[in-house]
C-alpha cells in the first residue's frame, strides 16, 4: 500500500473538514483529495479494479469495491469477453480505516462486486455481484457472506433505504429495480424502469427512490410506498444517466451524464432541467460536500476528477487523479 508523504500534514489543515476519495479502475488505487488544494494528498493501493466506493455513516471506514473479473468495455465483442478468465481471488470489498488510511483487510463480497452499500448500523455491506446476478450479504465483523439472493442479470446500484428494511439494486440487462428484505434476505418486489438502469438514491424523507436509466436516457422516480414509477425525468438529447447525488433539501438532483461528458441539475420539485455542463470524459461517480456547495465527479477516460460550484454550476477545478476514476465518495477529515 501507497500512501503520500504530505497526507498528515494536509489533512491537519483541511478547513473544509472533509475528504473526497475517488477510485481508480485501472491504476488499482484510491486516490484521497484535499478539497481546500484540490490536489491528490494520498494514494492507496486496494487491489483489481476499484470501482464503487463508499464511507460509512459514522465516517470512520471507507469501502471499496474490488474485482478480478476482465474489464469487457462494448468495443471488445461478448464472445471475446467470455473467453477472458478472472481472478476471483481478487473479488471483495477493501475496508480502509478512514482515520490513518490504513487498508485493514479485505471483505468477502461475492463475485465481480460492482457497487454496494452499508446498513445504517453499520454492520452489514450489501453487495450488486455483476457477472453472477446476485447480490450478497456480508457481515462486517465476522468478515462472511452470510446470504446471496438472485436479482436478474447484471445488478449494478445498490442503496439501502433509510429506514433500513430494504435495500434496492438495478438490474442493468432486466431494466427493473429488485426490493430486497434486509433481514431475510428475499426479494419481495421487482419494479421495471427504463432501459439499463445503472445508479441508484433516496430522498432524505424515503418517500422516493430515484434509478438513473442510461439507455432510455431518464432518471425514474419510484414512489416507494406503492412501489411505482410516478414520473419519468427526461434527460438533454446526448445524455446517458450514469450517477445521482440528491442535494440535502432533496431540491436538486445532480445527474453525472456518462458519455455524454457533462453533469445535469435538475429541479425535483417540478422534474424539469435546470442546466447541463461540461465536465470531463465519461463522468461516472458523483458526489456533494457536506455542504452541498461542491459537486465532484470521477471522469474515466480523462483521468480526473471534476469540482463544480452548485451555486453558479460551473466548473471550478478539475483534479487529476489515477487512471480510470469510476467512484467518488466524501468523507470527514481526520
Amino acid at each position: 500500500m501507497a500512501v503520500a508523504l504530505s497526507l498528515g500534514a494536509a489533512v491537519n489543515t483541511n478547513a473544509n473538514g472533509y475528504l473526497v476519495y475517488a477510485s481508480n479502475e485501472d491504476s488499482n488505487d484510491l486516490s484521497i483529495i484535499d478539497p481546500d488544494r484540490n490536489e491528490v494528498i494520498g494514494t492507496i493501493a486496494v487491489g483489481k479494479r476499484p470501482r464503487g466506493v463508499r464511507v460509512s455513516p459514522d465516517g470512520a471506514m471507507v469501502f471499496v469495491a474490488l474485482s478480478g473479473s476482465p474489464k469487457c468495455p462494448p468495443s471488445i465483442p461478448d464472445a471475446e469477453c467470455q473467453a477472458l478468465i478472472a481472478d476471483k481471488t481478487a473479488d471483495g470489498i477493501a475496508m480502509i480505516d478512514a482515520g490513518t488510511h490504513r487498508l485493514l483487510r479485505v471483505l468477502p463480497g461475492g463475485s465481480d462486486p460492482e457497487q454496494f452499500d452499508i446498513s445504517p448500523d453499520q454492520t452489514r455491506l450489501f453487495v450488486a455481484n455483476e457477472d453472477m446476478g446476485t447480490a450478497s450479504i456480508v457481515d462486517i465483523a465476522s468478515g462472511e457472506v452470510v446470504k446471496e439472493v438472485a436479482v436478474g442479470r447484471e445488478p449494478e446500484g445498490v442503496k439501502v433505504a433509510p429506514d433500513g428494511r430494504v435495500f434496492l439494486v438495478t438490474g442493468e440487462s432486466e431494466h427493473d429495480v429488485s426490493f430486497v428484505d434486509t433481514h431475510t434476505g428475499e426479494v419481495v418486489d421487482r419494479v421495471k424502469v427504463g432501459l439499463r438502469p445503472r445508479d441508484i438514491i433516496f430522498t432524505p424523507d424515503g418517500r422516493r427512490a430515484l434509478v438513473s436509466a442510461e439507455a432510455s436516457r431518464q432518471v425514474a422516480v419510484i414512489d416507494m410506498e406503492s412501489r411505482q414509477v410516478t414520473n419519468n425525468i427526461e434527460l438533454p438529447p446526448g445524455a446517458l444517466p450514469m450517477g445521482l447525488a440528491l442535494a440535502s433539501d432533496a431540491r436538486s438532483l445532480y445527474v453525472a451524464n456518462g458519455r455524454g461528458r457533462t453533469v445535469s441539475k435538475i429541479d425535483l420539485q417540478t422534474g424539469k432541467i435546470e442546466a447541463t455542463i461540461e465536465v470531463g470524459l465519461r463522468p461516472w461517480g458523483i458526489a456533494l460536500s457536506p455542504e452541498d456547495d461542491r459537486l465532484y465527479t470521477a471522469n474515466g477516460p480523462s483521468n480526473d476528477v471534476s469540482v463544480i460550484d452548485t451555486e453558479t454550476f460551473a466548473e471550478i477545478a478539475r483534479i487529476p487523479v489515477g487512471t480510470s476514476p469510476w467512484g467518488v465518495a466524501i468523507g470527514p477529515a481526520p
